[in-house]
């Protein structure tokens, strides 16, 4: 716009600002302007797009692994790579950001992201090589609003009570999604991993904490722009998800990558989820990649399945179909890429679950697959993931 403005006075010297000129012809001044415009910015002007320097081809269908940061700079990383290598995986999923809010290598001392930094990843750049050189797709996942460090750092951009930082059960803070100021950090980290050569940036915790709709008038906190919103609470909440999404889309658009989102399930059998603010279809419109956590173990009996984990073929069914009928309504809908149980629910007591194995994640991977879902993500916190298991039954 400088540069623009200074073509214009220098071409016209003899005209001096609007508000000082009320009598200037405004007929002449637009098509002037407009003849300007047109000389100085074409239609179809050349869109900046970043290049890291590697080379990722999308592959036929994205089957990938969940890898924390230890695990991807550590000796476990190799042995990740052997399994995909000898199997029909495909792709891994990074943290860059994790659970605590750390970011799992050291930025550049200049970065204001610096301080954030643990360096559980030595050498991200070179990390990326080695997928690049082993054709393994690179995602990173960047847990957004669930951030106990920035919390800390930054009280104002948390959740209080009573003076303090609310933290949930497990000990966990979240910060505000209704301050800018949390999206601009998240976005930066994404922006960053986007540099170092990750073809997608996936989304976690986006969200409100786990039933917020019982703490939102007790809590203090700030709304930021949103206190000017005539709505109910629980739509400012979703407003405020929402954007942060479409947002997020936005500022990456000249990094070349795809965006995704993890959400929950049971998000997508409902309207939408009142207490954290998500909703399925709204988030879906601004995304590359829905991934709903669709665990068996994580499940009710949503769908009469009165012990969903001891049923993953029946329960990743009766979802797959709910899904499909939602994204079905969308004009543009995106790619569905749902994260499967690789893990023993143990915790959920003698009668309830049952060991996770080859058949238990075949079962999930063949239910998404004869409902025309065929991308996936395997779930296992330590990233230890069952062997032999064909994925592509």
């Amino acid at each position: 716009m400088k540069v623009f403005m200074a073509i214009f006075l220098l071409s016209f010297p003899q005209w001096e600002m609007a508000d000082e000129k009320p009598d200037l012809d405004v007929s002449l001044h637009q098509g002037i302007e407009k003849h300007v415009l047109k000389r100085e910015l074409p239609e179809k002007m050349p869109r900046f797009v970043y290049d890291s320097g590697l080379s990722f081809d999308y592959p036929d269908a994205v089957r990938g692994i969940y890898v924390t940061g230890h695990s991807a700079g550590g000796s476990r990383f190799e042995k990740l790579i052997s399994l995909i290598n000898k199997t029909d995986l495909n792709a891994m999923v990074i943290d860059v950001k994790d659970d605590n809010g750390y970011i799992t290598y050291i930025p550049e001392e200049t970065s204001p992201l610096h301080s954030f930094g643990q360096p559980y990843i030595k050498d991200p750049r070179k990390m990326l090589e080695k997928l690049e050189e082993n054709k393994i797709y690179p995602i990173a996942r960047v847990v957004v609003f669930k951030d106990s460090i920035l919390a800390k750092k930054k009280p104002e951009l948390s959740f209080k009570d009573g003076g303090s930082i609310w933290k949930n059960g497990r000990g966990d803070a979240f910060v505000n999604p209704f301050m800018k100021e949390v999206w601009d950090h998240n976005l930066e980290i994404a922006i960053d991993a986007a540099k170092l050569g990750f073809k997608e940036i996936q989304f976690d915790y986006v969200r409100f904490p786990e039933g917020f709709e019982k703490r939102d008038t007790t809590l203090q906190y700030g709304l930021g722009d949103y206190a000017k919103l005539d709505v109910e609470n629980v739509q400012k909440r979703v407003t405020a998800v929402t954007e942060f999404v479409e947002y997020a889309n936005k500022q990456l658009e000249p990094y070349n990558v795809d965006v995704s989102v993890d959400i929950f399930g049971y998000t997508a059998t409902l309207p939408e989820a009142p207490g954290i603010g998500q909703n399925f279809t709204k988030i879906s419109s601004h995304v590359d990649v829905i991934s709903s956590m669709i665990y068996p173990s994580h499940w009710t009996s949503y769908f009469g399945i009165a012990k969903p984990d001891l049923e993953p073929y029946r329960l990743v069914t009766e979802y797959a179909k709910m899904e499909n009928k939602k994204l079905a309504e969308l004009e543009n809908p995106p790619t569905s890429r749902p994260w499967i149980q690789d893990f023993t629910a143990s915790y959920l007591g003698k009668g309830n679950y049952r060991v996770y194995g080859k058949a238990e994640v075949e079962a999930q991977i063949k239910a998404l697959n004869e409902n025309g879902i065929k991308e996936f993500l395997l779930w296992d916190a330590g990233n230890t993931y069952t062997p032999n298991v064909d994925y592509t039954p």
